[in-house]
């Protein structure tokens, strides 16, 4: 039962909601879809935060959409064998995360840290960005250390199959019973995140700065103009 909750129940739920929620937060709180900048209080490690942070979740984002939706079968087929794609997966996706973890540590720190900053930060920013903070460690804590001390484990034939059988609806929760420890704190965080998301201002990725070319929630209202007499 607890298997059940965990892996297809939770799962189906987070997603609901991280649907339907930002359905509901587009339509009643356009006005706060945004992040709200805190640039002007503090800058330079915003900056490298962000630069650190962007430059490893792309390569990470990319590593886990390949690593749970092709099957293996796909990858031996192009030419790519199981040890080459395992230590590309380890390594690889371990410098990206360790990359993504420490533009991550900074703007936690930051967040905390800086007193104005934290000012400006509400509760559900706090609590995002240590969650994500949390995400990214036990990710890289799994992909470095799990994979290299548990002999045998390979999460292409738990992990990812467990996944693409919730995508076709027809979940398997069995495939996730003996799945290390690291890797289910990672899963079921990173599904706690899509369930937050649109109540954060976490939405704000979803925007582009063309959105805002045409329309603006700013209000200029032009000062009245004297006439002289002549």
């Amino acid at each position: 039962m607890t298997n059940q909750f965990l892996w297809v129940i939770f799962p189906y739920v987070c997603m609901a909601v991280f649907v339907v929620g930002h359905i509901f937060r587009y339509r009643h709180d356009q006005f706060g879809w945004t992040a709200k900048s805190s640039e002007f209080i503090e800058k330079k490690q915003l900056m490298i935060g962000s630069l650190l942070f962007h430059v490893g979740i792309i390569p990470v984002i990319l590593g886990h959409i390949s690593g749970l939706g092709i099957p293996k079968e796909w990858t031996r087929a192009l030419g790519v064998s199981d040890h080459m794609y395992h230590m590309g997966a380890v390594w690889g996706g371990g410098f990206f995360g360790v990359v993504t973890f420490a533009g991550m540590l900074i703007l936690t720190s930051r967040r905390f840290t800086k007193r104005n900053v934290r000012k400006l930060s509400s509760t559900s920013d706090l609590i995002v960005n240590t969650l994500l903070l949390f995400i990214v460690f036990i990710g890289v804590y799994a992909s470095l250390v799990t994979n290299n001390v548990t002999p045998g484990f390979d999460y292409r034939d738990s992990i990812s199959v467990w996944f693409r059988s919730l995508l076709i609806f027809r979940p398997e929760a069995g495939y996730m019973a003996a799945v290390p420890m690291t890797f289910k704190l990672h899963i079921l965080a990173g599904f706690l995140i899509f369930a937050m998301w649109p109540f954060t201002r976490l939405v704000h990725v979803w925007s582009v700065p063309l959105n805002y070319a045409g329309r603006s929630y700013i209000l200029y209202r032009r000062s009245p103009v004297k006439k002289h007499k002549q």
